[in-house]
Order: C-alpha cells, then sequence, then structure tokens
C-alpha cells in the first residue's frame, strides 16, 4: 500500500496544472487580489476609524507594502505584473507574447474585482456604522474613496490626465531598470522592496491631485464592485466622469516610461564585446575609480 506521504504527493501532482499559461493566469489573479484586499483594506481602517487607526501615511505604506507583498508571492510565476499597464508596456516592447495580454489582463480585473468584494466583506459591520448604512461617493462620509480614486474637486480632466501618464511612466521606467542586466543591478529578491520604495516616493509626491492610480484593474474593477454594491453607478459620473483617466492615462504612461528608458538608456549600453577589445584608457580608469568610490 502507499504510504499516506506518497499518496498526498500523488494528489498534489494529479491537481498541479500542467499549462503555463493557466499557473502565469492563476498566479495574476491572486496577485492583484492580494494587492486590492491589503491596499484598500489599509485606506479602509483609516477611513472607517476616522483616522484613528491610520491616516495618509498608513494609506501610502500600506498600499504600497500590498504590491510589495504581491509581488513576492507571484513573481516567480508570472512576473508578478498585477497591473494591465504593465502588462501591456511588456507585450509592446517585446518582453513577452502579445498572446498572454488578454489572459493576464482578465486575471487582473478578476483579481481586483474579488479583493475589493472582500475588503467589503471583512469591513461590512464598519461600513454599515460609519454613515448610518448610507453608503456615499462624495463628502465627509464618503466611502466609494476606499475603493477607487477621485480627483481633487479643482482638478480639470486634462490635469488628471497627464498626472496619470506621468506616475506611470515613473513606475516603467524603474521596472524596465530592474529587468535590465546592464544597468545597476538589484540584489536578486529585493526588486519588489525597491518597487514599493518607488510607489511611496510616487505617492508622497503626485497623489494628491487624482489618488496616484497607476494600474487600470486596481481602480476600475472596484469602481465596478462599487456600482453594484450599493454605491450605485454614479460612481462613473463623479468627478465629472473622471472614471476612465486611471484607466487610459496608466496605459499611455506605461508605453512611455517603456519608450524614455530603452531610448534614453537601454540602447545605449555598451557592446560587451567591444569593452572586452578595448584598451583601458586613462578616463577609463578614472570613471572606474568613480563609480567604486560612489
Amino acid at each position: 500500500m502507499p504510504s499516506e506521504k506518497e499518496g498526498s504527493k500523488s494528489l498534489m501532482q494529479r491537481l498541479a496544472l500542467k499549462s503555463r499559461i493557466a499557473k502565469e493566469t492563476i498566479s495574476e489573479f491572486l496577485g492583484t487580489f492580494i494587492m486590492i484586499v491589503l491596499g484598500c483594506g489599509s485606506i479602509a481602517q483609516a477611513v472607517l476609524s476616522r483616522g484613528q487607526a491610520g491616516g495618509v501615511i498608513t494609506i501610502y505604506i500600506g498600499f504600497a507594502m500590498a504590491v510589495v507583498m504581491a509581488v513576492y508571492v507571484t513573481g516567480g510565476v508570472s512576473g508578478g505584473h498585477i497591473n494591465p499597464a504593465v502588462t501591456f508596456a511588456m507585450c509592446a516592447f517585446r518582453r513577452m507574447e502579445w498572446f498572454k495580454f488578454p489572459f493576464y489582463v482578465g486575471a487582473q480585473f478578476l483579481g481586483a474585482f474579488v479583493g475589493a468584494a472582500t475588503v467589503f466583506g471583512v469591513y461590512y459591520d464598519g461600513f454599515m456604522a460609519f454613515a448610518n448604512g448610507k453608503l456615499l461617493i462624495e463628502g465627509e462620509n464618503a466611502t466609494a474613496p476606499i475603493f477607487a480614486t477621485y480627483p481633487a474637486p479643482f482638478i480639470s480632466l486634462t490635469n488628471a490626465f497627464a498626472d496619470q501618464v506621468l506616475s506611470t511612466m515613473f513606475l516603467l521606467m524603474l521596472v524596465f531598470a530592474l529587468f535590465d542586466s546592464r544597468n545597476l543591478a538589484v540584489p536578486r529578491g529585493l526588486e519588489p522592496v525597491v518597487i514599493g520604495l518607488l510607489i511611496i516616493v510616487l505617492s508622497c509626491s503626485l497623489g494628491f491631485n487624482a489618488g496616484c492610480a497607476m494600474n487600470p484593474a486596481r481602480d476600475l474593477s472596484p469602481r465596478l464592485f462599487t456600482a453594484v454594491a450599493g454605491w450605485g453607478f454614479e460612481v462613473f459620473t463623479a468627478g465629472n466622469n473622471f472614471w476612465w483617466i486611471p484607466v487610459v492615462g496608466p496605459m499611455v504612461g506605461a508605453f512611455l516610461g517603456g519608450l524614455i528608458y530603452i531610448l534614453f538608456i537601454e540602447m545605449h549600453h555598451s557592446d560587451p564585446d567591444s569593452e572586452e577589445e578595448e584598451e583601458p584608457s586613462e578616463n577609463n580608469l578614472e570613471k572606474h575609480e568613480l563609480s567604486v568610490i560612489m
């Protein structure tokens, strides 16, 4: 008779997915789910406690660390994109095959929707107690911004669009730099931490105008959840029909970020073969010494 250990191993082998794209799709679903539960959960804790259990700082750090944890869980399987804008840029610049795009993006949007539903379920009693059971989109008792981003009252759609393009551009420039083996290397395993630090910087510097979503799935899926969960479809008309800005803006910014990195940095790397043949000049020695000092 097979031992219990052998039987368990056999069961795991039968359940294990054989398709590479299926593994990557599930990975992206789980990663985006983790990001939304922990990220939007940090916002919910701050808002529903009226600042007693969190604030702007805990939200910025909480969401950034949510991304870090999600990438750690899924990075080895799917690359931990957890963002349609990242997936789009990877495909556009031949870092990934286009046929994977709908699988990745579909999983990301679904994971974000389920994540939003989970946050609502966990904090359901808090939502019901917050404003006498009213689910509001605007005002001091608004809870819709827990799930999706909304613009500051003074921001025009043009300014908001530029904001989203710029912030996502910086995000993708760093992502491309991390995958560039000829640039400064980040110690293996610390790439998600560097991405988390960038998100904190972007939130602190570009988060005031429109929430710094930088991720179509992070914004659109939770917004859709709020529309069907009781807030109403006014979530799509609020802020002068702002909803499309965090969807389109990051896609444009992601492409620009990848393009700028390639044009300004990647294509100018020296050819390794020519470097080996080049005689060590005084200038080269000086550059080497400076790099060691820094």
